[in-house]
């Protein structure tokens, strides 16, 4: 995608804000349509896994505190971008499926029905840093400024997960199997992730490799928010090993997309 193209891509993003908006609304809520709960599903799965965690964890086990915080603080503040990520990428996958009606049509910009699925992720996630908010308050934490970073790594997961869907979404229309392959790789991309594990506990030279993971620049993000109080530009030289890896994904993504659309109308 040029420069001009891309231009031209954001100008039009723009001007159909308000229909991409609306259709990630309905998205959220024709997932669990049918369903006596409906959309109250979204959000019990993350909300039973950390209740899981702190039952165990917290009640059961008595986990000592990490970073002088109890371990379900510290832990939800970097599970809940990881919610965030695996939701976008894995709804994206068959997002040409099933938004074929639109597909079809020559004149719709198919390219913004995986950013659809992304800003329908992006609604459920506001909902959990809200829910984490909550969480801090009730053990007796008091909001401080920096906890409105966590817009900048909201962003920075965005626009992560918009250059993958491009990719994911893309192959699966031709390879149906590749969202499960992508499910595994998610499972997989947990436990890489500083998630569950503290990078203390990690040795330096395997923690080098285990940084070249973009979601360790986020999920340790969010804990800079909530915990440790790092402001993003204090972190140095991963600021822009982020950014050129978002870069880098956002080219594949737009490459992947642009010669494989022509043949999404006969593989639907």
């Amino acid at each position: 995608m040029k420069i001009n193209e891309l231009y031209q891509f954001l100008l039009d993003v723009y001007a159909r804000r308000r229909f991409i908006i609306n259709l990630a609304k309905n998205d959220v809520k024709s997932r669990y349509a049918g369903s006596f709960f409906g959309i109250f599903w979204a959000f019990m799965q993350p909300l039973v896994t950390i209740l899981v965690f702190w039952f165990v964890f917290q009640v059961g086990f008595k986990k000592s505190p990490v970073i002088n915080i109890e371990f379900i603080l510290w832990f939800v503040a970097a599970y809940i971008p990881w919610i965030y990520f695996s939701d976008g990428v894995i709804s994206s996958a068959n997002c040409f499926f099933e938004y074929s009606y639109l597909v079809k049509k020559m004149k719709f910009r198919t390219s913004i029905l995986p950013i659809v699925k992304v800003l329908s992720a992006t609604l459920i996630h506001l909902f959990f840093i809200i829910f984490v908010l909550l969480m801090y308050f009730i053990y007796g934490y008091k909001f401080e400024i920096i906890w409105l970073q966590t817009i900048y790594y909201s962003f920075c997961t965005f626009c992560l997960i918009i250059g993958i869907s491009w990719i994911v979404s893309s192959i699966s229309v031709f390879f149906k199997d590749f969202a499960q392959i992508v499910n595994i790789a998610l499972q997989i991309g947990f436990w890489l992730t500083p998630i569950f594990w503290s990078p203390d506990s990690i040795s330096e030279s395997v923690l080098t490799v285990l940084k070249f993971n973009p979601m360790y620049y986020v999920v340790q993000g969010y804990r800079d928010c909530f915990i440790t109080g790092i402001y993003f530009w204090q972190r140095g030289t991963i600021n822009f090993y982020f950014w050129g890896v978002v870069c880098i994904v956002f080219v594949l993504g737009t490459v992947t997309f642009k010669r494989l659309r022509p043949h999404f109308a006969d593989m639907i």
